[in-house]
């Protein structure tokens, strides 16, 4: 298959991640699990075709003797490109950054959520809300528990 083709192919995958990367964005500010647990497996997905389609188009390149990496496809670009090749190209780059940032910032709002929630956990335990539940000398989880007979009067 022609590079320009692989190109376009990897192009549009690309887009669909970014795309599915801010709905689980929103999804995850809207605290909505059943859409990100469905998102979940659309992403697997997506990451998957993207993995397969840059393997197929690094072996193009490798066998027009480039390199077969992302620097082998700049070299590419600019000999061989059209300008619908190098606007795609430049579009894909574009959108390699913001799918980046979009998984960094995901994970950091993921973090938070289950930071939170572990803080929840722990107070729900009668531990202190930071609590690393690191286990003592005696065998049980390091904190502070409230006792049934600590709060008989």
């Amino acid at each position: 298959m022609p590079i320009s083709t692989l190109l376009h192919q990897d192009a549009l995958l690309l887009n669909s991640l970014v795309s599915v990367l801010l709905k689980e964005q929103s999804s995850l500010i809207e605290m909505d699990i059943d859409v990100m647990e469905g998102l979940l497996d659309e992403k697997a997905v997506l990451l998957q075709k993207i993995t397969q389609a840059t393997k197929a188009r690094h072996l193009a390149l490798g066998q027009a003797s480039f390199e077969a990496n992302e620097n082998g496809m700049t070299v590419w670009i600019n000999r061989n490109a059209n300008a619908k090749d190098r606007a795609t190209w430049q579009t894909f780059q574009q959108q390699l950054a913001q799918a980046k940032e979009l998984n960094r910032l995901n994970g950091q709002m993921i973090n938070q959520h289950f930071r939170r929630n572990q803080e929840t956990l722990n107070q729900l335990q009668g531990r202190p809300a930071n609590a690393t539940g690191v286990y003592g000398p005696n065998g049980q989880t390091a904190g502070t528990h409230i006792s049934r007979a600590s709060l008989s009067v």
